[in-house]
């Protein structure tokens, strides 16, 4: 039965209708193929069926979001938790059959949960040049009585070799100066002063604490339980490729990667078993063409948490004094 949503709940789904027509939208692969038959596409399938039948050097960017090493059901199929060894060796199967599809300047990314984390690390040190960890706040769920309550996910970042993309300029955060400074003459120093407030562009750290995680009143929300930010996937395309660049996601969800790619003018292609979530990241990528916004990225600039709801805030009133005054 579909469950019962109050009136301002603005989460994605799906009717009959709906699921047979972008049922058409879904391929499958059973024979070697080139990009152009599985480009901006997603294929239903497990990961390891199709292996094989990818291209070779296709890839610019590699997002990866495996299941956690945690016991948790995902729709009709279940993963189970394991020992970090057996994860490790779980991870590395699949892993390396992904590594040919990869460009020589290729990024990969890692979504991992802190159990897993050093498994990760230790499987991606075998094959790739690691470069960094990201940690982001994931400020959300309920707390823990016998332990601190887990609050942070883990991204690692590496690439194929020294040759990568690194687009600093189009990921850095516009915050909100409180204490601003200024040189002897009196000027803003590292800061900007607009009619809309005080603020700052910084550089990006690998401690991401300005990341909304989807929920009942957010468009792009859906009821995967693991579902990741369209703010986060974004972070990562625009850094590490450029326009037409081809985005991999072959655990893929609901589409979180693919639409970010999509409004991002990215190529891409998405793996995921499960047709149900195929069905959404479908959904979804239509419902882009109509919308292109991305939560907290404005102009050009991601901002900082709360911080651009002001600016809107300040923008509107503006506005309207305007009218009033004339």
């Amino acid at each position: 039965m579909d469950r019962v949503r109050a009136e301002r709940n603005r989460t994605i789904t799906l009717s009959e209708a709906e699921r047979k027509h972008y049922s058409k939208d879904l391929v499958r692969i059973s024979k070697p193929v080139g990009i152009n038959s599985i480009e901006n596409k997603i294929v239903n399938q497990d990961i390891f069926e199709v292996l094989d039948f990818l291209p070779t050097h296709f890839v610019d960017l590699l997002i990866l979001d495996p299941p956690y090493n945690l016991t948790k059901t995902f729709n009709s199929t279940s993963f189970k938790k394991k020992s970090i060894s057996k994860y490790a060796e779980w991870f590395e199967s699949w892993l390396v059959g992904l590594l040919p599809t990869l460009k020589n300047n290729a990024t990969v990314y890692v979504c991992c949960e802190w159990y897993s984390s050093t498994a990760a690390h230790f499987v991606l040190e075998k094959y790739l040049k690691v470069r960094s960890r990201i940690t982001w706040e994931r400020e959300k769920g309920r707390g823990a009585k016998r332990n601190w309550k887990n609050a942070s996910e883990d991204i690692w970042f590496a690439t194929v070799s020294d040759d990568y993309v690194f687009n600093v300029g189009d990921v850095k955060l516009k915050r909100r100066v409180l204490a601003p400074y200024t040189d002897v003459n009196g000027a803003p120093k590292d800061w900007q002063n607009s009619s809309n407030g005080q603020f700052r562009l910084t550089h990006p750290s690998n401690l991401w604490n300005d990341i909304t995680v989807p929920f009942w009143s957010m468009p792009e929300n859906t009821d995967h339980p693991t579902q990741k930010p369209e703010k986060l996937l974004a972070k990562l395309i625009l850094a590490s490729t450029n326009k037409n660049g081809l985005v991999f996601d072959p655990f893929v969800g609901v589409g979180s990667s693919l639409v970010a790619a999509k409004k991002l003018n990215r190529r891409f292609l998405g793996v995921e078993i499960e047709k149900e979530y195929c069905l959404l990241a479908a959904k979804r990528l239509h419902l882009a063409e109509l919308d292109t916004t991305i939560q907290g990225y404005y102009d050009g600039v991601f901002w900082e948490r709360n911080t651009l709801n002001i600016q809107k805030q300040n923008h509107r009133k503006k506005k309207m004094n305007a009218l009033i005054a004339r």
